[in-house]
């Protein structure tokens, strides 16, 4: 016996040791799912688990499972995670959800089945949700609302049941229940016909906020008195009949409903019905409403006198995107307080006809490209306080008051990305304006005289972008009443501030910024100690006097990034207010030196007032080129004359070394980041998240549909642009490498057809692979965009070969391919992204 414990003992031995060594292998094991935010949201797509990792603490909140295959959801199947707050469980092969299934989830708001084929739901599958708020089940095969065992959540607000198979709107008792429900949509289902009957659930109780969305089904009639004594707050009717007459006929069975907002109309991308005919809306004579919208109609017959006939007593009507050339005529005794047109045709303003709309309030003609003329006066309108005439192609002369000899309440004009306009001063009949913006639209005669001298009681004006000249201190006289005056993007003379605002002590917000200011006199802002934030960035100021600043006693915030400042001496820190909460002095040309070793010592103290703190750089003396100010070494300042004496040895050295490397930059600087780039990337520090090398062609592309949702998103990502990063009066090759790729954790390549034909950018990506190769990381992130020419593909033959060896990313315009992109894109950006604590309480 004993001979036979003895080798039993040892293996037992082994076989500890060997789950001891399997269990650290494990934990090196990375986890399948991406950790978001810290403890509380994570991210599992696309993984092909079957069911909630092990891994995902009782602590989370936000959990996406989308793109796995769970298929078929089992009692308690949530339990791990009974916090849950946001479930994504879009494309998960589902087919079956118990009874129970959602049992623990008590906190749930959000449940997502996008794309589930759902063959059998229990009648208690969603039993315990008791504070579930918004519920989509899209594209999942419901076919009846009779099997949806909904009737118990009482505290559901928005349920959305687009893109299935429903045939009938017949709505289940039940629905009487759901007292709660503020939005249901039934978007591109199979609705053909709308019974009487069908919506008694909705008229039990009182619906006055539910939003009912039918558009995209092939509705052929509703029968009269299916909508009578229903209440909405909002009904919307778009490419969701089969023709003209389908249209026509439903309308009509919607008399005796009463709504507050009816949208009616088609899609830009689907247009089912393309011309509007005469009477067409006549069935909206039996319909209350507050407000009514009519969308995407892209022909009209030469009269359309009827198109106000039965909504001629709507509070707010709203055109958008209507092919209408000429206003139809407006019906007497009007009650439309509030009239939009959006995308309209219109070349000419129609002042004239506007005018017949006598209760008119607001009226709001925007984004028409056609619209240039402006040379018909108003009417009289009395009752008139605002109108917008935004982001057309206006161009016209005596501005404002002819334009509107009869509307003297009016408060808020807005004609801001417009052609030219011409001011005179002409107000008189304009006193009780409040808001004036003029912004983006070229002024002429503007800046030698006092043109808003009558407008006494204004409180807002923007002329920023207006390529106005100021040669006058004359020029805001008479605005008693300001508040905020905007005015970046214009110059002055001498490009000089002088006492241009000593006659609006009232102001509270300036902006200057742009204005290729290089010098501000000492008395401009002594008239100005109600102001509480002041914006002067992205001008040449050298200097922060602290005579000039010190009457601004009452600022909360100050913008003054941007400049040519070296520091802030001990007497500008001290006059800075007690009740600044916000100062940004990023993108400055600091020095930092032992001589200001006062400021120096500041900016770190004061880290909690500060703004774009990674965008405070040392730029002098050269070897402290690019450090953060906050690093900065305060013992240097305190050397023994040992030291000294080998600081200046060693200063004489380096000064002949980086002549020659002044003479031999290029050469010398790119085999060093080839040599050594790992070391100096680990010294330097990830500032950005990714390096986007893109031709400047796609600027707008990147700023719109890349860096925006990154960086303004949660969490929020930080990308270096050549354009807006990089340092002035700094080589571009240094600015490429250093800010560029010694600074970022990832590059992401934007590849079109003016990537392939810069040399730039082909420079830059030879950069990128050749600093992969020496750092051994994947780091460059392809994203194609749009269509490339396969010619000059193969011309570009490193390019060429390192898409076809490398997994890449596609742009495209339909949803789908949107939402993957997106998920691919913030799943390679956050791998190995640090998280400080302000980022983690941000989130």
């Amino acid at each position: 016996m004993p001979s036979r414990a003895a080798p039993t003992a040892l293996t037992l031995g082994v076989l500890l040791q060997l789950l001891l060594v399997l269990s650290l292998l494990a934990g090196c094991i990375p986890s399948p799912c991406l950790e978001v935010i810290p403890s509380t949201a994570f991210r599992c797509t696309g993984q092909n688990i079957s069911g909630v990792p092990a891994e995902i603490p009782n602590t989370t909140l936000d959990l996406d499972l989308s793109f796995n295959s769970l298929k078929l959801l089992s009692s308690n199947y949530f339990s791990s995670v009974p916090k849950l707050q946001f479930l994504d469980l879009s494309r998960c092969h589902i087919h079956t959800i118990e009874d129970n299934s959602f049992v623990d989830l008590y906190n749930l708001s959000t449940l997502i089945l996008t794309a589930n084929s759902l063959q059998h739901l229990g009648l208690a599958a969603f039993h315990g949700l008791t504070s579930l708020k918004k519920l989509v089940l899209v594209e999942t095969s419901i076919s009846s609302l009779s099997d949806l065992p909904i009737g118990h959540l009482n505290t559901l607000q928005e349920l959305n049941l687009g893109h299935n198979n429903i045939a009938s709107l017949k709505l289940p008792k039940y629905f009487a229940n759901l007292t709660s429900l503020r939005h249901l949509s039934f978007s591109s289902n199979n609705i053909t016909y709308i019974s009487k009957g069908d919506l008694d659930a909705l008229r039990e109780t009182n619906r006055l906020n539910l939003t009912l969305v039918l558009s995209l089904n092939n509705i052929k009639y509703i029968q009269s008195g299916s909508f009578a004594k229903i209440h909405l707050g909002e009904l919307i009717l778009r490419s969701s009949f089969e023709n003209l007459n389908a249209m026509h006929s439903s309308l009509q069975g919607l008399a005796g409903l009463q709504v507050n907002r009816l949208i009616v109309g088609e899609f830009t991308n689907i247009l089912k019905i393309t011309a509007f005919q005469n009477g067409l809306l006549s069935g909206l004579c039996q319909v209350q409403m507050q407000e009514f919208v009519l969308m995407c109609f892209r022909e009209f017959d030469n009269d359309t006198d009827t198109l106000f006939d039965c909504i001629g007593n709507v509070t707010t009507i709203r055109l958008v995107d209507l092919n209408l050339e000429t206003l139809s005529e407006v019906p007497m005794f009007s009650q439309v307080k509030h009239l939009e047109w959006k995308k309209c045709k219109f070349q000419e303003l129609p002042a004239e006809k506007l005018s017949l709309f006598k209760e008119l309030r607001v009226l709001r003609i925007t984004k028409s490209k056609d619209l240039n003329g402006f040379e018909q006066k108003f009417g009289s309108l009395t009752h008139l306080e605002v109108v917008d005439l935004s982001e057309n192609r206006l161009s016209f002369l005596t501005c404002c008051s002819p334009k509107f000899p009869r509307s003297p309440n009016l408060k808020h004009l807005n004609l801001s990305f417009n052609s030219d306009i011409s001011l005179t001063g002409e107000f008189a009949n304009l006193r009780n304006l409040l808001y004036l913006d003029l912004q983006h639209t070229k002024l002429i005669h503007h800046g030698t005289y006092p043109v808003f001298l009558l407008l006494q009681k204004l409180i807002y004006l923007d002329i920023s972008y207006t390529k106005t000249h100021v040669m006058s201190h004359l020029i805001f006289h008479g605005l008693n009443s300001l508040q905020v005056l905007k005015m970046a993007g214009n110059s002055f003379e001498n490009n000089t501030l002088t006492n241009n605002f000593e006659n609006v002590r009232r102001l509270r917000i300036l902006d200057i910024s742009s204005c290729k200011l290089v010098w501000v006199d000492q008395s401009t802002f002594n008239a100005l100690s109600e102001l509480k934030e002041l914006i002067i960035s992205n001008n040449k100021l050298l200097t922060f006097d602290p005579v000039t600043y010190k009457p601004l006693q009452a600022l909360t915030a100050l913008d003054f990034s941007n400049n040519q400042m070296s520091f802030l001496s001990d007497s500008a820190l001290e006059i800075l207010p007690d009740s600044l909460v916000l100062l940004d002095i990023s993108h400055n040309l600091f020095e930092c030196s032992c001589t200001h070793l006062n400021f120096l010592k500041w900016v770190k103290e004061k880290q909690d007032l500060l703004r774009n703190k990674h965008s405070m750089i040392c730029h002098t003396p050269a070897y402290m080129k690019n450090m953060s100010l906050s690093n900065f070494d305060m013992s240097s300042c305190h050397p023994n004359p040992t030291t000294v004496a080998c600081s200046v040895t060693v200063l004489l050295a380096a000064g002949v070394f980086l002549f020659l490397i002044y003479k031999y930059y290029f050469q010398l600087y790119y085999s060093l980041v080839l040599l050594s780039g790992c070391k100096h990337s680990a010294e330097r520090g990830d500032i950005y998240d990714a390096f986007v090398i893109h031709s400047s062609k796609d600027q707008e592309w990147v700023m719109k549909e890349l860096v925006e949702p990154l960086e303004e998103g949660k969490p929020p990502f930080q990308l270096c642009l050549y354009f807006r990063d990089f340092l002035p009066g700094v080589p571009i090759v240094t600015n490429i490498i250093q800010e560029g790729f010694l600074s970022s954790r990832n590059v992401i390549a934007v590849i079109s057809a003016d990537f392939l034909e810069s040399k730039w950018c082909s420079f830059e990506f030879d950069i990128a692979r050749s600093w992969q190769l020496v750092e051994g990381k994947a780091g460059i992130i392809m994203i194609i965009l749009g269509e490339v020419d396969k010619t000059l593909l193969r011309q570009r033959l490193g390019l060429s070969r390192y898409l076809r060896r490398n997994t890449y990313l596609e742009w495209k315009n339909k949803e789908i391919s949107r939402h993957i992109f997106w998920r691919q894109l913030t799943s390679v950006l956050l791998e190995g992204k640090k998280w400080n604590h302000e980022e983690i309480k941000l989130m």
